[in-house]
């Protein structure tokens, strides 16, 4: 798939990817009971809970920072954002350079969003204990999207520190990930993918970096690992359709593809997943299937103007060039002005050009067959005109005047393939010398059913001259004898 594809998937896929959380587990301390009964509380008995809280608070626990900054955090989690900030307070005159105390600061700052408070705060406590693990995720949290680079360096701080933390790997994934920096993440994923700290949430975004970075079959190996724990996870299908499409393995993507449209759960379809199927379905040569998903895809999406383009490709692969046309032209006729250039206006002739040369067209009237022709020259004619360095649109020039002309009587053909032979020769380049040989057949041709056997000679000695082993030459010279 194409650039502006792998944009819309990262654009359609980004509600799927939630990260999970950060913190690492610690041991569960006595108090912990009735830091909990507090946070139960909360909402429906607010004056029990702060009972509760300074019950729990009495004596000596007032010097107790963990204790303290875990009741505040329950309070700043439940949105109690002044309650919060009076037990910081009590945290403060039990210890104000405890790292915990400034890190349970700023995560108060960031609640009222002021990041750059937040994160001066985060590194204060980091002051306090360079070992602050949840400083340097905190602040790197705080910044992953407006500042990644910041993020990124903090998060390398923290690997200066602990060269094994897991939490800075998963962390760093992430902020790559979401800078679009998919070959970094991939990198960071895997560091953790097979560790207790990775989240199916993690497999997901992991096997998208890899499939977004182009390396396929590894995607697909984690996403066929996330189907083996859910076999109905409709992104992990998406995925396995996605990846054995580019990989050709198409029956595969087929088995993929009905699992993720008949048998996955809540699965939001967008107009990549059909503009996908389309292509599949076309691989495989259903092309009225795949015609009926790109439709699909259009209406979920029709600025994606590319997919008349492609629907044109399927109708033209079951030979339907009257329907091939009809939709080029709705791609050509779309496109911005600058993007509106000769190789796709030659697309569009060549279109012409296959109606006018198909079995189909040469069985019905010859007028819809020249129609179709003299529609291709005059496209071809453009072409030249937009493109006069390029030998391609007086080539088919050529070749439109030959198929108009099939038993070369009145040599149409003949000045196209001699202005496209001077071209070839000016160049003077042997990767022209298979166009050089059809010029050079054409002619021969046309001077042999003219009698002139001298100049005939001449072109099929021209093309021994290239091809000492051409059967076609050698057999004409042959009969000239």
């Amino acid at each position: 798939m194409n650039a502006i594809m792998k944009t819309m998937l990262v654009l359609s896929m980004g509600a799927l990817l939630l990260a999970g959380t950060l913190s690492a587990q610690t041991p569960v301390p006595e108090w912990q009971a009735g830091v909990d009964k507090v946070k139960t509380l909360i909402q429906s008995n607010p004056a029990q809970a702060s009972e509760e809280a300074g019950e729990l608070l009495k004596g000596k626990n007032k010097k107790n920072v963990d204790l303290v900054t875990s009741v505040a955090h329950v309070y700043l989690d439940a949105g109690k954002i002044t309650e919060a900030q009076e037990y910081l307070a009590m945290a403060k005159k039990a210890n104000n350079k405890d790292p915990k105390v400034s890190v349970l600061e700023g995560d108060i700052a960031l609640a009222q969003k002021n990041i750059g408070q937040a994160c001066q705060l985060y590194e204060q406590a980091i002051y306090f204990d360079p070992n602050c693990k949840e400083a340097y995720l905190k602040y790197a949290q705080a910044y992953k999207s407006a500042s990644p680079a910041l993020a990124i360096e903090k998060l390398e701080q923290l690997k200066a520190v602990d060269p094994n933390c897991l939490e800075a790997d998963r962390e760093l994934a992430e902020v790559y990930y979401s800078s679009n920096r998919f070959g970094k993440a991939a990198e960071m994923y895997a560091k953790f993918i097979d560790t207790p700290l990775a989240t199916e949430d993690d497999m997901l975004k992991y096997a998208f970096a890899l499939f977004l970075n182009h390396d396929f079959e590894k995607s697909l190996q984690v996403a066929q690992k996330g189907l083996q724990k859910n076999a109905r996870h409709a992104a992990f299908n998406r995925l396995v359709m996605y990846n054995n499409t580019d990989l050709k393995r198409y029956e595969d993507a087929e088995k993929a593809a009905d699992a993720f449209f008949n048998a996955s759960d809540n699965a939001d379809y967008s107009c990549l997943d059909y503009r996908y199927h389309g292509a599949l379905l076309s691989a495989l040569k259903k092309y009225d299937q795949a015609i009926e998903e790109y439709g699909k895809a259009l209406e979920k999406d029709e600025s994606q103007v590319d997919l008349w383009r492609e629907i044109a490709d399927a109708y033209e692969l079951k030979n339907d060039y009257t329907q091939a046309i009809a939709a080029y032209k709705k791609y050509y006729d779309s496109l911005a002005q600058d993007k509106k250039t000769s190789e796709n206006l030659f697309q569009l002739g060549r279109l012409y050009y296959g109606e006018g040369t198909s079995s189909d067209t040469l069985s019905v009237q010859s007028a819809d067959r020249m129609a179709a022709l003299q529609a291709a020259d005059s496209v071809f004619a453009l072409v030249s005109e937009q493109a006069p360095d390029s030998y391609l649109g007086e080539m088919w020039r050529a070749r439109t005047h030959s198929a108009m002309d099939p038993e070369t009587t009145d040599g149409l053909a003949k000045p196209y393939y001699e202005k496209v032979m001077d071209m070839l020769l000016s160049k003077n380049e042997p990767k022209y010398n298979s166009a050089l040989i059809e010029c050079y057949s054409y002619l021969g041709y046309y001077y042999l059913l003219k009698s002139d056997y001298l100049t005939s000679k001449e072109f099929w000695n021209k093309i021994l001259a290239i091809d000492p082993a051409n059967a076609t030459a050698k057999k004409a010279l042959e009969g000239i004898k």
